[in-house]
């Protein structure tokens, strides 16, 4: 009891990446107040000209965070992250052709890897074990508009092309750290598949359509990286008949309660993930303006959104038995706001 305790109570470093700023906006949240306090702001190394949105990934272990630059210089850089206070410190860069719209780790932490909506390819770049990503590896074409990239455990990597309507399961070779085989799942015409994530089971996967803003839930078998579709739920609010344009996925750490963010209505949908892993729509929560980055830390406490549009932050707790959300805190952050990564401190 008394570490669950202490977990409960335990505060969080949020890292946030702002677009236009070219830089991190560091903070501490309060476990007991769920409030924000400024630590640092981190500049990109040695940036010139801010892209329109800035990545991060976490190291599995969570020792590092990693930032990818599409303006200039373009490439990634990796920063040491001290385990009691959050703060950043820079350990280095590497030079990229392509400006990669979403990076995640593999498991093993040894490779990192991108999707480039430009470039239209899936990149790996190896991890030095010092930590340090080092240059691309590999590159593998898709679609137009690859968008999203995660593997599933240490056998598959799954991506997604925005502009074809595909997502892709690749074999991953651990050993020599390369994506081959790509099996293909193609979505409706319009889907514009953009981010995902999996259950904490491994067993469905959710993705989001960025361009008619429906979530489609799969079947997911993690041992031949195949899916199935079971269900497509909208995102939007009722009464929406703008354009949709879905932005970001979460679900909590126990996987009881899933949310994403569309950006034209400002809101976020929410919902119960249902034994059999369907969704059940709970509510519409209206939120910062065009919030196209949100995270749930790593305890399921708090979900904090970005306001593109707002240049601020908005921190929720949720409430563990209706998956609910409470307005907590606000603090404002960096120039365009749109990716945030969660760390618990020691």
């Amino acid at each position: 009891m008394s570490h669950h305790h202490s977990r409960r109570q335990a505060d969080l470093a949020v890292y946030i990446g702002n677009g236009l700023g070219g830089d991190i906006s560091v903070l501490r949240l309060s476990g007991k107040s769920g409030t924000l306090s400024p630590i640092q702001r981190m500049p990109f190394p040695g940036v010139t000209q801010p892209g329109r949105s800035l990545p991060l990934a976490l190291s599995p272990g969570r020792e590092f965070l990693y930032a990818a630059m599409r303006g200039a210089p373009r490439g990634v850089a990796t920063f040491r992250i001290d385990q009691a206070t959050g703060a950043l410190c820079e350990l280095g860069f590497a030079a990229m052709t392509e400006s990669v719209a979403y990076i995640r780790t593999d498991l093993s932490g040894r490779f990192l890897f991108g999707a480039s909506y430009d470039g239209n390819v899936v990149t790996v770049s190896p991890i030095a074990t010092d930590g340090v990503a080092q240059q691309v590896a590999q590159r593998v074409p898709t679609a137009p508009n690859a968008h999203g990239i995660m593997g599933d455990s240490d056998r598959h990597v799954l991506a997604t092309s925005l502009g074809g309507d595909v997502l892709y399961s690749f074999d991953f070779d651990q050993a020599a750290g390369t994506l081959t085989r790509p099996r293909t799942t193609v979505l409706p015409k319009g889907t514009g598949p953009r981010h995902f994530i999996f259950d904490p089971a491994g067993k469905r996967l959710y993705l989001l359509g960025e361009l008619d803003a429906s979530v489609t839930v799969f079947d997911y078998d993690p041992k031949h990286g195949t899916l199935q579709t079971k269900q497509v739920v909208t995102m939007l609010p009722a009464g929406f008949d703008g354009k949709p344009w879905g932005a970001d996925i979460q679900i909590t750490p126990d996987g009881r309660f899933l949310y994403a963010s569309e950006r034209n209505s400002s809101t976020l949908a929410s919902f119960a993930v249902e034994p059999d892993g369907k969704l059940r729509p709970l509510q519409h929560i209206p939120t910062e303006t065009q919030p196209r980055g949100f995270g749930i830390d790593p305890t399921g406490r708090y979900l904090v959104v970005l306001g593109q549009s707002t240049d601020h932050a908005t921190v929720y707790a949720i409430d563990g038995g209706s998956g609910g959300l409470g307005v907590n805190d606000r603090a404002e952050v960096g120039k365009s706001p749109d990716w945030v990564e969660m760390v618990e401190l020691a």
